[in-house]
């Protein structure tokens, strides 16, 4: 099965292969950049439109590329105050080539309320930086979930888990198509 996904990102093409291993055999994923068309830092509903601008974005360079997809996959990191606290999500959404379109979530994890408008005014990433890591922390690929997690979950786990949830309707798609 050929997958493209819309990042380069190695921890996330991971994360996307990791949750197709185990639904489908002989998985071929191709990560390559498409841009969101969202806030470099979406909030609320910029965290699936994002997503789902990226597999249209995705689609659109396969097209003109000619490259060939089972499965075309984006995935958007935002902040979010659906339930009434802040936190920190992942949106995955999955598409085939008839336009059949799943999605999922990842866990969530809160955000100081002291930090919510400097994570949405910035970035996730710069905060964390800023007020959770040490110099020698900063560039763990794990992600800021992996440092406050103590180590126990990362960023690829949070990719793959958003994943399955979205593949979801591929895996039983007899109750959706």
């Amino acid at each position: 099965m050929k997958v493209l996904i819309a990042t380069k990102n190695q921890g996330k093409i991971e994360g996307a292969r990791k949750a197709l291993l185990n639904y489908f055999d002989n998985i071929e994923v191709e990560g390559i950049p498409v841009e969101s068309n969202v806030s470099e830092q979406p909030v609320n509903d910029e965290i699936y439109n994002g997503a789902k601008n990226r597999v249209k974005n995705l689609k659109e360079y396969a097209k003109r590329n000619k490259k060939q997809a089972d499965l075309y996959l984006g995935v958007e990191s935002g902040i979010t105050n659906l339930l009434g606290r802040w936190m920190i999500t992942n949106i995955a959404v999955v598409e085939d080539n008839t336009g059949f379109e799943s999605y999922g979530t990842s866990p969530s994890f809160p955000v100081p309320e002291r930090l919510v408008q400097e994570v949405i005014d910035t970035n996730l990433s710069e905060v964390m930086d800023r007020s959770f890591t040490k110099d020698e922390e900063r560039h763990n690929n794990g992600g800021g979930i992996q440092l406050l997690t103590h180590g126990i979950i990362s960023r690829i786990d949070l990719t793959e888990m958003a994943f399955i949830m979205a593949l979801t309707k591929y895996i039983n798609e007899d109750k959706w198509r």
